[in-house]
């Protein structure tokens, strides 16, 4: 880069800025070693007095739904089939592609019975074979308190009791179902937790150091917010204890959040103070000047952040209720971090913050980005219409969006509940993976079976379904109305009844007709008043967008066939109506959240500016940055990748994210070209504010972009398309909307960027310095 002769210096960078920040900037500089020390001690003291983060997390999606949500009204409604506060796993047994031995099966009973010893099991039934003969399985039902900490502790004497079994050579035994794979997955999470922590801290110190060209700098950026990340969990797994929910995904979006911003909030900071430093100004004196004018743009960026994130609040999916609060949490103790603890660093370390390199008085540099402003403030017409096209264009990709179902719970590659559920799929999805139709009856099903047989036949000609699974035909056998009231008054409810046949029955009632009865009892409550049917839907596995679209229609049928035998409830359950009932929920959260952070992200920006006519075009911004964003993760992952939809979370991150963290950077480059323009004419201003400030948001928005990114290689699906999403939408805003379309909106718009307060009481018109030495990083 060439050198160019020095401006007369503005006089901001000599003088700090009266007001709060600039006393919080003396009394940090003042008193750093007792700041850097309340820090060590708060990292030290918090995570051993409150309790972990991962304690708190809950990871099945309809745990975060209102009661009224229908999937929720029909799981209660099937209460009388599951003991209250249980839950349960399956064992399975198989050696594919070959059927089972006698050897098999007699390991196969050794393995329910120690299984059956192991502290915290309920009680263990055989399920029978698949079809094809080569696996067994059976129900493992568990209490509350052995599953609570994710069933990590009961599942380990499980696999201990299992690994105990002298099991032929070649058969496999293992552990499938909803909470085996949610134990392995908890596991998953936390390497997961630890990678997405390593990849990010090596990213940004790598990318810092490019920025600064100095040793020291990117470490004394990154300290305040790595600290804040140690205490910012604790700290929301202490407000889980008040009632906060909180999901897996806290855990990983919380290291990006805090990583990213804290060390946006430190580039903006270390730039201004290297811009003084350069400028001559002692490194102290420097530091506090950079607080006083910078504090109160690091504030406003987070405030806006922790508004729209506390916001969703009011969101009814308790997995958005507990995520926006518990990131502002950590976005709050990094905003104190970057007023406190990174001016301490920065008045202790000094100059030698930036070596080697030297920002030496009068040696000042133009990088690209003073090019750049040039031609924005030359072309501003042709610049904003560029702009827009591409933009909407993107935008109007949305329209093709369609919401696809978050899948089952999937098991980590490798782990043993991952293959127990290959074992699993030997079985059909009716009796791995069924849609629960539930039913209250007037009356007991036992005494009279006429509604149970009525409501069985009336399903199974409903075309939703291609089969249909109840008490009059479980295990594969077929129970005659009257053969089931018989047996019921002969030996009571099946409830009760020993899931070997005793030896003493076994004379008088074939084995399949007793196995068959008790099989009822999955089916029949022990009063008989509610049945359910273990059905497959004809639109497919119930992970698919084609089954969560096909849930009205399903529930629709039922009501019909409920209404036939005078059902007094009725409902619908499983997978499918789980995702179809999470995704619309998600989408009415959406419209209900997004003018509310409109709105407030609207008064801040009023507050801070001055300004009526700047917070409108800048929220619109956002909002077309959005949906831009939206637009090209449509085609990644839809129209490229072949996905049936969005994972339904996406468009809701990606709209809170956006607009809370886009508004950051709005704020850095509209608050440098206010302050320019009170030293010089408006497009001069314009120049000179993105020639300083745009290496600082191409340098914050790389790295937020970077440890969203990470969430690519770390995650699993869901978090990959979180994390490309947000990484993308970032990059996006960063290059184009806030160093581009925002100042050639600006230099348009002219005086009336600040009606109607205007620019304030103007300064001596000096033109103010370029930026400084290596401060644009493009």
């Amino acid at each position: 880069m060439a050198a160019v002769a020095r401006e007369p210096v503005n006089p901001s960078l000599r003088e700090a800025q009266p007001g709060p920040f600039l006393t919080i900037g003396r009394l940090s500089v003042k008193y750093r070693w007792l700041v850097v020390a309340v820090w060590i001690v708060a990292v030290a003291v918090i995570p051993q007095a409150l309790p972990s983060l991962s304690s708190a997390v809950k990871n099945e999606n309809t745990a975060f739904l209102p009661s009224n949500t229908p999937v929720v009204k029909a799981s209660a409604l099937a209460a009388p089939f599951q003991r209250q506060n249980s839950f349960s796993a399956l064992l399975v047994a198989g050696r594919p592609p070959a059927q089972l031995s006698a050897a098999d099966e007699a390991a196969f009973a050794s393995a329910e019975q120690a299984v059956a010893r192991v502290s915290g099991v309920l009680d263990v039934r055989d399920r029978g074979l698949s079809g094809d003969g080569q696996v067994r399985m059976a129900l493992v039902e568990l209490s509350g308190r052995g599953a609570n900490n994710g069933g990590t502790n009961v599942f380990d004497k499980l696999h201990a009791a299992v690994g105990g079994v002298a099991a032929p050579a070649g058969l496999q035994l293992h552990f499938a179902g909803e909470l085996a794979q949610s134990v392995d997955a908890d596991k998953q999470q936390q390497h997961t937790q630890s990678l997405t922590q390593q990849l990010s801290l090596l990213f940004i110190i790598a990318l810092l150091l490019v920025v600064f060209r100095a040793a020291l700098a990117p470490l004394v950026t990154l300290l305040p917010a790595a600290l804040s990340l140690v205490i910012a969990g604790p700290l929301i797994g202490e407000a889980a204890k008040a009632g906060l929910e909180v999901s897996g995904l806290t855990q990983i979006i919380l290291i990006v959040i805090v990583l990213g911003a804290g060390t946006d909030y430190g580039l903006f900071l270390i730039f201004r103070v290297r811009e003084a430093l350069a400028h001559g100004v002692e490194p102290r004196d420097a530091v506090v000047g950079a607080v006083s004018r910078v504090g109160e743009t690091i504030t406003f960026s987070a405030l806006t952040v922790i508004v729209a994130l506390v916001s969703v609040i009011l969101a009814q999916f308790g997995l958005y209720r507990g995520l926006g609060p518990g990131l502002a949490i950590g976005v709050a103790v990094t905003l104190v971090a970057g007023l406190t603890l990174l001016p301490a660093l920065l008045a202790i370390f000094g100059r030698a913050v930036m070596w080697p390199s030297k920002p030496r008085p009068g040696h000042e540099y133009r990088g690209a980005w003073g090019g750049v402003a040039a031609r924005i403030v030359a072309r501003p017409v042709r610049t904003l219409s560029i702009g827009l096209v591409l933009f909407v264009a993107l935008a109007l990709v949305v329209l093709a969006y369609k919401p696809a179902g978050f899948g089952s719970q999937t098991a980590p590659s490798g782990s043993d509940s991952a293959k127990g559920q290959v074992l699993l799929n030997h079985f059909p999805v009716s009796v791995r993976n069924p849609t629960n139709i539930v039913m209250r009856l007037p009356t007991s099903a036992w005494e009279d079976p006429t509604p149970l047989a009525t409501a069985s036949a009336g399903l199974e000609r409903q075309r939703v379904f291609t089969s249909v699974t109840g008490g009059l035909n479980p295990a594969g056998v077929t129970l005659p109305p009257s053969a089931l009231t018989r047996l019921y008054r002969a030996l009571g409810p099946p409830q009760r009844l020993p899931a070997v046949e005793p030896p003493a029955l076994a004379a008088r009632l074939a084995p399949a007709l007793y196995a068959a009865y008790t099989s009822s009892a999955q089916f029949i409550s022990a009063n008989g008043r509610t049945i359910q049917f273990y059905t497959e839907l004809r639109a497919g596995d119930p992970s698919s967008t084609a089954a969560l679209n096909a849930i009205p229609a399903v529930r629709a049928a039922v009501t019909q066939v409920a209404n036939t035998v005078g059902a007094q409830a009725n409902g619908v359950a499983g997978e499918a109506a789980a995702a179809y009932d999470v995704s619309k929920i998600s989408t009415s959260d959406l419209k209900r959240i997004v003018p509310l952070v409109l709105v407030v992200i609207a008064i801040l920006l009023a507050i801070l500016l001055r300004s009526l006519v700047a917070p409108v075009y800048l929220i619109l911004s956002v909002g077309l940055s959005y949906l831009a964003a939206l637009g090209l993760a449509i085609l990644v992952f839809v129209e490229i990748a072949g996905d049936s939809g969005l994972n339904f979370v996406l468009p809701f991150f990606m709209f809170i994210f956006l607009m809370a963290l886009g508004e950051d950077y709005n704020i850095l480059v509209m608050t440098r070209i206010r302050e320019e323009a009170r030293h010089g004419e408006l497009r001069d201003a314009v120049r000179r504010a993105i020639a300083a400030s745009g290496g600082t948001v191409t340098s914050a928005g790389l790295v937020l972009a970077g440890t969203f990114a990470v969430l690519t290689v770390a995650g699993n699906s869901q978090t990959r398309e979180i994390g490309l999403g947000l990484a993308a939408g970032v990059l996006l805003d960063t290059f184009l909307v806030r160093t581009l379309l925002i100042p050639s909106l600006v230099v348009l718009l002219g005086d009336r960027n600040w009606w109607p307060w205007g620019i304030g009481a103007p300064k001596e018109r000096a033109p103010a310095p370029t930026p400084a030495t290596g401060e644009a990083t493009s």
